[in-house]
């Protein structure tokens, strides 16, 4: 299905097998759910906002004219994002995705005022009675990261764009920064924010000062493919984010995260058509498969893949925590000792920098 770049799309395609296979208040044209999904980026910058429209087309997919589903993308955090969702919810959406941190509190201010209709949003932790928050461990991809980024550096020093200095963020610098010291113990990670999830000339030139400034290996939490691109001129290596990016950078793209909505999008409609959708907060990763990797760059050394692999497979089964101690802040603080591993709730609250790490962490 070809996909529209509009502002506000209206998609619904026909699956009979799955029209027949749904319970009978929606079987048979006798009420089509509406579901709605909110992006804050475009669809087209092949990262967040696409990942999620790859998951939004499964559900169409998956119950056909059962279903009849909007996207809006490239909406403002924000008032713009609050008027977005309360419209969709008065032009009697059943269900509504949305898909950034920064929308968390639109979403809950505007479930207030329509409590027949179901929310989910994506990154956020705050929830409702017809409101659940649905997140990935976006850090256990960023752990095996760091593992090649050991490996593979020969200068020491890694360049690190990070969007905004949220947990989620944090989060995943540190965790890629323990797992690169296993390795190469004075490993630097240079942190450059950009303040936005998807501004392609702003992660372009921070990609640019990070390598003028000694990086020879690029990684990102933005949207874009800028970062990769410049790599890939600049004969750096990068790691994608969201989506593979390999054909941006197809020889110096190591691998990348790839997030993996559909199933969950699929499990959520299906929730609301059997009616037993409840509210309730989800977090997985590697293991459930909503976090996976990109193909591992065919050029990496037989070694570098297998420890990349050794580190995954540690994550799936259980046997590696990437918060496991010791572990110090940069500012020398004892943050957990050796033999202990950080809580989800400690993880989700996290606000400060491990040692290695330069870069301004704003409050």
């Amino acid at each position: 299905m070809a996909i529209n770049l509009e502002r506000r799309t209206l998609l619904k395609s026909t699956l009979a097998a799955g029209a027949l296979a749904l319970g009978p208040r929606y079987a048979f044209g006798a009420k089509t759910l509406k579901v709605g999904f909110v992006y804050p980026s475009p669809i087209g910058d092949f990262g967040w906002s696409y990942r999620h429209e790859i998951g939004r087309q499964q559900v169409v997919e998956e119950f056909g004219d059962a279903v009849e589903t909007t996207f809006i993308q490239n909406v403002a955090e924000g008032p713009d994002a609050e008027r977005t969702i309360e419209r969709l919810a008065r032009s009697g959406h059943d269900l509504i995705f949305t898909g950034s941190f920064g929308y968390m509190n639109p979403t809950i201010s505007v479930a207030r005022k329509f409590p027949d209709v179901k929310f989910e949003n994506n990154t956020g932790y705050k929830t409702a009675e017809n409101v659940s928050a649905y997140n990935a461990r976006f850090h256990e991809g960023r752990s095996v990261f760091g593992t090649i980024a050991g490996h593979m550096t020969e200068s020491g020093v890694v360049g690190y764009i990070g969007s905004f200095p949220i947990p989620e963020v944090i989060m995943g610098i540190n965790a890629f920064t323990l797992s690169a010291q296993k390795i190469r113990p004075d490993i630097q990670v240079k942190v450059v924010w950009v303040n936005k999830w998807f501004d392609p000339g702003l992660e372009a030139d921070a990609a640019k000062a990070l390598i003028d400034g000694g990086a020879d290996i690029i990684t990102q939490h933005t949207n874009s493919t800028s970062p990769c691109q410049v790599a890939e001129e600049r004969g750096a290596y990068c790691f994608g984010q969201d989506s593979d990016m390999s054909q941006f950078a197809p020889e110096r793209h190591l691998t990348g995260i790839v997030n993996n909505w559909g199933p969950y999008y699929v499990r959520r409609v299906r929730d609301v058509i059997e009616n037993r959708w409840t509210s309730q907060s989800s977090w997985d990763g590697l293991a459930e498969g909503v976090v996976q990797l990109a193909p591992l760059n065919s050029n990496l050394p037989d070694d570098v893949r297998a420890a990349a692999e050794a580190t995954k497979a540690a994550i799936i089964d259980g046997s590696l925590h990437p918060f496991e101690g010791p572990i110090t802040s940069r500012e020398g603080v004892e943050i957990l000792p050796a033999g202990q591993t950080l809580s989800d709730e400690e993880i989700h609250k996290m606000n400060y920098f491990v040692k290695g790490i330069t870069g301004e962490l704003p409050s």
